[in-house]
């Protein structure tokens, strides 16, 4: 069976804050080591008031902190936001502490709105540059050369695995080139999955890093004991969603009646549409659309996000995850079982 991940934007909930968020993240980054998570990636996101992992390298020094053998990343760190010696002496810094333990995933998107990017003092062109720093980037994890004008310290020669995120062709195209694992963001951009996938692995060319294409996809996963308790939290997500799209983003609500949720039509289409790739339900239920999902796109990994209001029902999700995944495998090894 293949590697399941977790992805953790620190969520703010309306009835939390940041303090309360961080504090979820530590004890559920711990949760998913114990139930044998592969890895526990947080995002950078900025001034969202429902997202706590703004700051995403210092976040992923406290889940380090917080256990001992998962492996913790970022997915991603938005690179054109950054100069790329600042993170490569970041993820240098994790490396070190945390040797063996560090993924460094990167995006080209700003993670925010065009006055948040500017406040960064992120440029409207600081993205077509992306290839360029990407290089760069990989170039200061390199072992320092003699006469090297620019080492980053700590980063030269660390462990570092650099992975591609993307929603679109541009970052599959660049992964393929580079000879990079590529990690497509279909928990909220689906429509071009399949296609970029498809050229990744058809133009990928082999590098020091990566013999093989490997492909990592996202999917929104809300387990339950009950069918109608998984629907009825998934309401939480729909309705963060929804804000996001009109443009106001809030803090995390909390979950609602299914039936009294007041779209339109053509937004519970947009809605469907944007989070196709989801498992909501009970074991049964999630089990077979998780497996479903697997056998169709055949990814290498899978990295679940968990959007959950209520903290205890985010960790028993987690759990009845790990139970359908055990029994997928058992399925598909019937002698070993």
């Amino acid at each position: 069976m293949i590697p399941f991940s977790i992805l953790d934007l620190s969520l703010i909930t309306d009835h939390g804050n940041a303090a309360t968020a961080f504090r979820h993240s530590g004890d559920l980054v711990q949760h998913a080591e114990s139930l044998g998570f592969d890895r526990y990636w947080v995002a950078e996101h900025h001034a969202m008031p429902g997202i706590a992992s703004a700051a995403t390298s210092v976040l992923m020094g406290y889940l380090a902190g917080l256990t001992q053998q998962i492996r913790i990343g970022a997915g991603g760190i938005m690179l054109p936001n950054h100069a790329p010696l600042v993170i490569a002496e970041q993820f240098g810094t994790l490396a070190t502490l945390y040797p063996g333990r560090i993924d460094l995933g990167l995006g080209r998107a700003p993670g925010s709105d065009q006055t948040v990017a500017r406040a960064l003092r992120r440029r409207a062109d600081n993205a077509d540059t992306f290839p360029e720093d990407v290089l760069e980037l990989l170039h200061y994890f390199e072992p320092a050369q003699p006469g090297q004008l620019v080492v980053a310290t700590p980063g030269a020669g660390c462990d570092v695995p650099v992975w591609l995120l993307g929603s679109s062709l541009y970052s599959a195209q660049l992964a393929a080139v580079l000879g990079l694992p590529f990690a497509f963001a279909s928990h909220f951009a689906p429509r071009m999955m399949e296609e970029a996938v498809a050229l990744y692995r058809h133009r990928f060319k082999p590098s020091h890093a990566l013999a093989a294409p490997h492909v990592m996809l996202a999917m929104n996963v809300i387990a339950a004991d009950t069918q109608a308790e998984a629907d009825r939290l998934f309401t939480s997500h729909q309705m963060y969603f929804m804000a996001l799209r009109s443009g106001r983003p809030r803090a995390y609500p909390a979950p609602v009646d299914p039936a009294s949720l007041p779209w339109t039509a053509v937004e519970r289409a947009q809605i469907d549409s944007a989070l196709a790739c989801r498992a909501v339900g009970d074991k049964a239920a999630v089990m077979k659309d998780i497996g479903t999902f697997l056998d169709r796109h055949q990814p290498d990994e899978l990295i679940l996000t968990a959007p959950i209001h209520d903290h205890q029902a985010r960790r028993r999700s987690l759990e009845i995850v790990m139970e359908a995944r055990s029994l997928l495998a058992a399925n598909a090894n019937p002698d070993k079982s």
